[in-house]
């Protein structure tokens, strides 16, 4: 069993509220996430999975009228701060969507464009390099190395959302963020995308929304239950699964509600 330890953590929550407008989503959050570890948070729709994994890039942001009260610390640095670069900290924490969002360019051009535009590397040699570095970080390389020059929508789905993740780790981001990239995909694609995380995990701290929990059993090694904006209930994946602490985690998991 994954033991938490608290010297490794790689980013800290403390009293997390957030707000669209008058509504209240999240309900004084405080947990820590592990490095180098995958993190999976469960819990029924609605629960407020994917508006906390948004705070962790401010993605929230991007809409008017939403806030939060609290402190997410990454590395030392209050995230939440007002004098935060939001584009210095999306470059540092990556993130994957529900459905594939490759850009309509080549294949090619989708892992380069974020390297020209974060002046990541210097010369084409170098530029060619680092994509093909990111592809074969998640196990593309061998497959579509001969299709850099044509669109990345003429991919499959699953390889469309593998090369949104190289689109990601091209930049070496210190937090991976996967919000359910396994919910378009059929069962063997899933299988695919799941080993990559698995092969990902040693480099980076990722964090994954899903509502397959069979698929958080499998690869995480810690996990969050939320439920109605509260974290219900944090801990090492096993516990979670297997003798959870609180009542609600327990009916969840073995199906009486959710």
């Amino acid at each position: 069993m994954a033991a938490l330890n608290t010297d490794n953590i790689k980013v800290r929550v403390n009293g997390l509220n957030f707000f669209y407008g008058a509504f209240r989503a999240l309900n004084d959050v405080s947990f820590g996430i592990p490095a180098r570890n995958i993190t999976a948070l469960i819990g029924p729709s609605g629960c407020g999975k994917s508006t906390l994994l948004r705070c962790f890039n401010r993605m929230n942001d991007v809409y008017e009228g939403n806030r939060s009260e609290g402190s997410i610390i990454i590395d030392g640095a209050d995230i939440l701060d007002r004098e935060t670069d939001l584009i210095a900290l999306r470059r540092k924490v990556g993130m994957v969507f529900q459905r594939p969002n490759v850009f309509d360019l080549s294949v090619y051009e989708n892992i380069a464009f974020g390297l020209k535009i974060h002046r990541l590397v210097s010369g084409r040699s170098a530029l060619e390099e680092a994509v093909e570095n990111s592809l074969k970080d998640v196990g593309l390389w061998r497959d579509i190395k001969d299709k850099l020059n044509k669109s990345a929508r003429s991919l499959s789905l699953e390889q469309q959302q593998r090369l949104c993740a190289a689109r990601v780790v091209a930049l070496r981001p210190d937090l991976l963020l996967m919000d359910e990239p396994c919910s378009t995909l059929d069962p063997m694609a899933t299988l695919k995308i799941e080993e990559l995380l698995m092969g990902l995990k040693d480099r980076y701290s990722i964090v994954i929304v899903t509502h397959n929990m069979q698929q958080a059993a499998r690869i995480s090694d810690f996990c969050g239950f939320m439920l109605l904006g509260d974290l219900v209930e944090f801990g090492p994946t096993a516990q979670i699964f297997t003798a959870p602490a609180q009542e609600r985690t327990e009916s969840y998991i073995t199906g009486k509600f959710g």
